[in-house]
């Protein structure tokens, strides 16, 4: 996943009957906001916690689902029945835009309503196997568009020659401006042998690209390896799905029995994913001590903590850049305050909030974000980022050119290999 996301949740809530048929996501979304104060983002769970001003000024209601909001949805409801020109109206998808619109209000990128269709999506991704293209989706955060973060070996995407840092302009003619990930990547997957149209930006290119890619049976390796010359182990993490763990684990073996004299961790391009997943690879690697914390808005702090039994006891390297973002980040920056290993490439993405999946009833769910979180040394990183120790610009050029050469990992030997000597 994109996300840095805790356990989910069942949380007991069922849709009530008198929701279906309203107005969809947008008119909702204003009406929403025009009811929600800063700090909303509480309103699911705790609506009571909002002011009587913030929530309704005339009548001193505490929650936002109430008579008056209620009423007026069903007035909105039979305008649209009486007035609307097309007779097809989707009640479900209306039901969905109601709750979509609730969460969109909240201003917060992070924060989004799923359907059961949706949640189910999003379970197959941390489980790593999928039907897709083969690619991995980061936000851009100066554009708003979904880009592409790198792509797996042998899958539709690699043949088709996307490229790290190629800019999700449309899929299948629909902009990603704006768009929550996880839209952006239902868009992309779809029944196995259909094709998608993606519209590309590409640096360097004059002109959008346009590029049809075939969908396929997707069973995602999180975790590429190799030894290089002169000891030095090669381990890339490409996500942190619940199959990484193991492959990791698998991985770092073979490279120590290897006779590893030295690690290059390649987490460049890796959006995040789970709490679990990268804190059970960071006791793998780190010493005794914290590997991360959070803090939630009432100050409550939960621990993820390392034992120290296992710690790296060879010289490490870990590369990074703009699209290493959330667990990665975790791992990068736990690394970093120990004084482990030493960060090459450039600044990271620098998401530093924590989202958790709240699954209702009825099979939907809401992802919420819910906490903040803190390196060992106290450090948030978020809307800064982690700064490497040593920075060098990826040469683009030069890698998706006829000698493909990679001029951070070249970088990172010549630093690993000082270290080893």
């Amino acid at each position: 996943m994109s996300d840095f996301e805790e356990e989910t949740q069942t949380h007991g809530t069922k849709k009530h009957e008198f929701l279906k048929g309203v107005l969809a996501g947008v008119l909702v979304t204003a009406l929403v906001v025009s009811l929600i104060a800063v700090g909303g983002s509480y309103l699911l769970l705790r609506g009571n916690r909002l002011t009587a001003a913030s929530a309704n000024g005339k009548n001193g209601d505490t929650t936002v689902v109430n008579d008056n909001v209620i009423s007026k949805m069903k007035t909105i409801e039979k305008v649209v029945d009486d007035y609307y020109y097309k007779e097809d109206v989707d009640v479900e998808s209306m039901e969905d835009g109601l709750y979509e619109g609730m969460v969109d209000s909240l201003g917060d990128p992070y924060s989004t309503y799923y359907s059961e269709e949706e949640l189910t999506s999003i379970m197959e991704q941390t489980e790593g196997v999928y039907y897709g293209i083969g690619a991995y989706v980061s936000q851009d955060a100066a554009t708003g568009y979904a880009v592409i973060s790198g792509t797996i070996e042998n899958t539709p995407a690699a043949e088709a020659k996307l490229q790290s840092g190629d800019i999700l302009y449309e899929v299948d003619g629909t902009s990603t401006a704006g768009m929550e990930l996880s839209d952006v990547v239902a868009l992309i997957k779809g029944a196995e042998g259909s094709t998608v149209h993606l519209t590309l930006i590409r640096e360097g290119e004059s002109a959008n690209l346009e590029i049809d890619v075939e969908r396929k049976q997707i069973e995602t390796p999180t975790v590429n390896y190799e030894m290089l010359d002169d000891g030095m182990a090669y381990i890339q993490i490409t996500e942190f799905d619940e199959v990484t763990t193991d492959q990791f684990t698998e991985a770092y073996a073979t490279c120590k029995g290897s006779d590893m004299k030295g690690l290059i961790l390649d987490l460049r391009g890796n959006p995040g994913g789970n709490v679990q997943t990268v804190c059970d690879i960071a006791r793998q690697i780190l010493p005794k001590g914290l590997i991360v914390y959070t803090e939630d808005r009432d100050g409550k702090r939960t621990e993820y903590t390392c034992d120290g039994k296992n710690e790296i006891e060879v010289p490490m390297v870990v590369l990074v850049n703009g699209y290493s973002a959330s667990a990665s980040e975790i791992l990068a920056g736990a690394i970093k305050d120990y004084g482990i290993g030493t960060l090459v490439g450039t600044k990271t993405f620098g998401k530093g909030i924590v989202q958790r999946i709240i699954s209702l009833s009825d099979k939907s769910a809401v992802k919420l974000t819910v906490s903040s979180y803190f390196t060992p040394n106290g450090n948030n990183i978020h809307g800064i980022g982690i700064e490497p120790d040593v920075e060098i610009e990826f040469d683009s050029d030069a890698y998706y050119g006829e000698e493909q050469f990679d001029n951070q990992l070249d970088k990172a030997k010549e630093v690993l290999s000082e270290q080893i000597q």
